[in-house]
């Protein structure tokens, strides 16, 4: 099993150093983040729409026909989760801490399905491994921008905004490597875009929801 898991691992861990260098590259300049958080959270809106629908949502159409309705089911679940988190803390209506957890699982969610996709592309074929990494590793770099715009626009401090959007969005893939490879060759096309579908959904609801508060004032 270990075989099978270096190549996927490898390029997961590539996707998180370039995650990672994003987060280095926002979080050097905290303070002016701080000040432009609105305006850095609009922009992380326009990324995320533009990645799940000119990336994620292609891929999940082309491995499931169902793709529509796991979509529907993620961005459904995403607004079932930011109510709940608004109804047991409803501080966070007015920019708390915890309004920043919707779209930070979110962000979670999808890095993780990345490492999912890694295992099972290369358990296809090592270069379709390599073209899936390489696609993929191509939006990792804004997603830890993303990510930490978020969390400075929520109130977290540089430090704990670094830390919090590295979980999320750079040790999720690596962790999606090694938790999906000893079942990787159970997923198929079909499961593959499911995931791809719900995770496109989900984001889709974080753009188009929690990161377009700043408009409502």
């Amino acid at each position: 099993m270990l075989e099978t898991m270096q190549a996927p691992l490898f390029f997961g861990l590539i996707a998180a150093s370039v995650t990672t260098i994003g987060l280095v590259a926002v979080s050097v300049r905290g303070d002016w983040s701080a000040r432009f958080s609105t305006l850095m959270g609009l922009a992380a809106a326009g990324m995320l729409l533009t990645l799940s629908l000119l990336h994620i949502a292609p891929h999940a159409f082309e491995y499931s026909q169902h793709a529509p309705a796991f979509m529907l089911v993620g961005f459904l679940g995403g607004l079932l989760l930011n109510y709940t988190i608004h109804a047991l803390f409803p501080e966070s209506a007015g920019g708390g801490r915890a309004a920043a957890f919707t779209p930070i699982m979110a962000i979670a969610i999808h890095s993780f399905i990345d490492g999912v996709i890694y295992s099972v592309t290369f358990a296809a074929s090592f270069s379709a491994g390599v073209y899936a990494a390489l696609s993929l590793i191509l939006h990792e770099f804004p997603e830890g921008v993303i990510a930490f715009a978020i969390l400075r626009r929520h109130n977290f401090s540089n430090r704990q905004s670094f830390f919090w959007a590295f979980l999320a969005a750079s040790a999720t893939t690596p962790l999606g490597v090694v938790m999906s490879s000893p079942f990787m060759y159970f997923l198929g096309p079909e499961a593959v875009g499911a995931l791809f579908a719900a995770s496109a959904g989900l984001l889709l609801y974080v753009a188009t929801g929690p990161l377009m508060a700043p408009l409502k004032d």
